[in-house]
């Protein structure tokens, strides 16, 4: 009897070890190949999901978002996030689709720096100014990858190692940026970065949203609230003047909910100069916090998008410079103001604006930044 109840026992120790392994195996992140690039380097997709059917496709050129599911008001999940079936489009690719931007997201006025004393030229990319951290800036770069499973969530840690004088930037710079999908359908960003020389950093992430989950539809019935009473304007070549303006009583001021389309084609000097919106909100009251900063609603899907950060700015960009030269998954060609972005970060050409939030990394210290995008319907 006693040697009947041990087998029994083992025997069910199996079972539940099997079973164990099983669920393992059926929970573990997919990773598939996502074609090479031109140097011959073969690139990967890797697929989060959550309980509630939200999938997060990602992949390691870029660390880019490819594809970001979101139900609507009926529970229909649809793509939100403009992309590419494969890696060599986002290596050709010119508008940003989804990257971790880098080292300095957005624009550094001539691209010159100085830190020390010192004066840095990095490259210059955006007529006379450096935009996005350069010509092969952290988005034409293979990250390492690293799939992480957790009791509500899954997570991709990326991490990039950019050399020193990278682009012109001084400093060997580690980054790693780790997206984690969890079951309150949050798409959490956990940037950290360190250097071995005083440098600059600003990393951002550039989606390019379309709540409706149909890309031949434009962005302009969308509607936009900003924490924010004050924006940077900027001068004819989006260089940021200093200054921080009022939003009251002008095209600028998302303090509540507003349709984007509502003044996006008046003849306001900075509409004008950014042929639309393309500019950095202040967030109220911001002492580096995580809280929310913004939220993006599109009526007829009933999505709603929260932008949870610590960051002081947060870039909105309409989509102006989109002209139906890009094609992208599916075939659909990305035309003019069909995604919009939401780039939480610190403030444009801040390395020289002393006036603004610092930018600067040391030896010794560590780069950290939160940013949260939190899907619901209403």
């Amino acid at each position: 009897m006693k040697n009947k109840s041990l087998l029994l026992s083992l025997l069910l120790v199996t079972i539940l070890i099997s079973c164990s392994n099983n669920q393992k195996e059926t929970e573990m992140i997919e990773k598939k190949t996502f074609g090479k690039i031109s140097d011959g380097t073969e690139t990967f997709l890797y697929t989060l999901k959550n309980k509630n059917g939200i999938i997060a496709e990602i992949t390691n050129y870029g660390a880019a978002v490819v594809s970001l599911t979101a139900p609507d008001k009926n529970g229909e999940l649809k793509d939100i996030v403009l992309g590419y079936d494969e890696a060599a489009s986002y290596e050709k690719c010119q508008s940003y689709f989804g990257v971790i931007v880098g080292r300095y997201g957005n624009r550094i006025g001539e691209g010159k720096f100085t830190l020390d004393g010192k004066e840095y030229q990095v490259s210059v990319n955006d007529g006379k100014n450096s935009l996005h951290g350069g010509f092969k800036g952290f988005n034409k770069r293979v990250w390492k990858a690293e799939p992480i499973m957790g009791d509500s969530s899954q997570s991709l840690k990326l991490t990039y190692i950019s050399e020193d004088g990278e682009e012109g930037y001084p400093g060997k710079v580690e980054i790693s940026v780790t997206y984690t999908l969890n079951d309150k359908n949050e798409l959490a960003l956990y940037y950290s970065a360190t250097t071995d020389k005083p440098t600059i950093m600003n990393p951002t992430h550039h989606s390019y949203f379309n709540l409706t989950g149909d890309f031949t539809k434009p962005i302009l019935d969308h509607q936009l609230m900003i924490d924010a009473e004050t924006y940077t304007p900027v001068d004819n070549g989006l260089i940021t003047t200093g200054e921080f303006a009022s939003v009251a009583g002008n095209p600028m001021d998302f303090r509540v909910l507003t349709n984007i389309g509502a003044k996006i084609n008046d003849k306001f000097e900075q509409l004008v100069f950014g042929k639309g919106y393309d500019h950095n909100w202040v967030i109220n009251n911001w002492d580096g916090s995580v809280k929310k900063v913004a939220e993006l609603y599109e009526p007829a899907s009933g999505r709603l998008m929260e932008v949870i950060s610590d960051q002081p700015g947060l870039q909105f960009y309409s989509g102006n410079f989109l002209n139906g030269s890009a094609v992208g998954k599916g075939g659909v060609v990305y035309n003019y103001r069909t995604g919009l972005c939401l780039e939480a970060q610190h403030h444009p050409d801040s390395p020289n604006k002393p006036n603004f939030p610092s930018v600067r990394l040391n030896p010794g210290e560590q780069y950290k930044q939160v940013t949260i995008y939190k899907f619901s319907v209403k």
